[in-house]
């Protein structure tokens, strides 16, 4: 939680941080911000002592919304810091050191910024740390309840969305070769059924960051092909609709993953889908408080093995068919952080209280045409019960409307 960075900078051995960037679509300076239209903004945090954050005066109003102090410049403050490092470190109290340095900025920018610190203070050593185990994933692995609740609301936003995803695809129109048609009766493609996505998610505060995933047949059985836009939705082959959409402004993101099939399902993806699901409720049936998370992904893993299918654990090399991914993630202001589930990640990677987790197995055959993955996401309560955070039933065959098989 954020009540732990003080003690995970000091374990780090630095002597501040600075976060550099926007206030939206920026977790670590988001965690501290709130978001808010803040650009090109600078925060520094020193152990102990609260968080300071420079804006460009414009933004000084956006900017004391997040109740931090705010200091105000007449540009923005990641240019100000690069044009006259050695002054806004001395406001600081920072002459020497370790800092760490976090954020999102062009890369260009933060060559320029590191170049002027590093010239104009000698004596500050810049900081950098992998970006699946910073201090600021250290922190966000547990949430305090407010963040649950939040997660939560997009868990709801978003199992609304599915539906109405699906009551949509169920009523369309289906013409003899079996492709789905519009309203007007042109055929129905990825791209009609994005563009509605972006549309509902849109009008109930959320926002489509980083890209659904909607993909049918050959892209249904690449874990992260995003859908084809100009393919045609049409019956009996397996899609994956994952969408993980975040509070509009760069907030908190739900994960949820359904796999269906429109009117009918062939023996081979049904028993795809069957065997994923059975896996499904067997790492659900069997998750459990501080247990290491890449004990289920072993789980699964020898469980798929048994059915005959490629996994990470039993096969060398990269894997392009068969179940290729890790289990799961933390969720929270990013889509993917900690605890990781890969088998080599270290044990402390734990489902202890507080973590929100995806659970996420697949099974996947492009060329077969074909892949299958079911996602949820759980918070690991202080009760040590793990709990969905959104409910929604796991149909596979989304009966048709205005079609009857022949």
């Amino acid at each position: 939680m954020k009540s732990d960075l003080d003690t995970l900078i000091r374990a780090r051995n630095l002597d501040a941080i600075l976060v550099l960037g926007n206030a939206e679509h920026n977790p670590p300076m988001y965690y501290f911000t709130g978001g808010g239209h803040v650009s090109s903004a600078v925060l520094f945090k020193k152990p102990g002592a609260e968080p300071i954050l420079y804006c460009n005066a414009m933004e000084r109003a956006e900017a004391a919304k997040s109740g931090l102090q705010v200091i105000p410049l007449r540009t923005g403050a990641v240019g100000e810091l690069a044009s006259r490092p050695k002054e806004i470190f001395a406001e600081q109290g920072i002459a020497s050191g370790r800092v760490g340095l976090y954020g999102t900025l062009d890369v260009g920018e933060l060559v320029n910024l590191h170049n002027s610190i590093r010239i104009a203070l000698p004596e500050i050593e810049l900081v950098g740390e992998p970006q699946d185990d910073s201090i600021f994933l250290r922190a966000m692995e547990t949430k305090d309840p407010a963040e649950v609740e939040r997660i939560r609301k997009m868990g709801k936003i978003t199992t609304e969305v599915v539906g109405m995803v699906a009551k949509y695809l169920m009523g369309c129109e289906v013409r003899d070769d079996e492709i789905l048609l519009k309203e007007d009766g042109t055929p129905l493609t990825i791209a009609d059924v994005k563009g509605k996505i972006s549309m509902w998610l849109a009008e109930r505060g959320a926002a489509d960051v980083e890209g659904t995933i909607f993909a049918i047949g050959r892209d249904a059985g690449v874990p992260h092909s995003v859908g084809t836009p100009e393919d045609l939705m049409r019956l009996g082959q397996t899609i994956v609709f994952d969408i993980f959409p975040a509070e509009s402004g760069g907030g908190y993101f739900y994960d949820f993953t359904r796999t269906w099939t429109l009117g009918y399902a062939t023996p081979e993806a049904q028993k795809l889908y069957d065997e994923v699901k059975g896996v499904y409720e067997k790492v659900i049936d069997n998750l459990d408080l501080n247990v290491a998370f890449k004990e289920y992904q072993t789980l699964v893993c020898d469980e798929f093995n048994k059915n005959g299918h490629k996994t990470p654990i039993h096969t060398e090399g990269v894997l392009e068919n068969g179940y290729v991914h890790s289990l799961g993630h933390g969720l929270g202001l990013n889509v993917h952080e900690r605890p990781w589930s890969r088998h080599t990640t270290p044990d402390d990677n734990i489902l202890k209280s507080g973590v929100v987790i995806t659970i996420e197995p697949g099974l996947y055959y492009p060329e077969k045409g074909m892949g299958v993955r079911i996602e949820d996401s759980y918070y690991v309560r202080p009760d040590g019960k793990m709990e969905i955070l959104a409910e929604y039933p796991y149909d596979f065959v989304l009966p048709m409307k205005k079609w009857k098989k022949k």
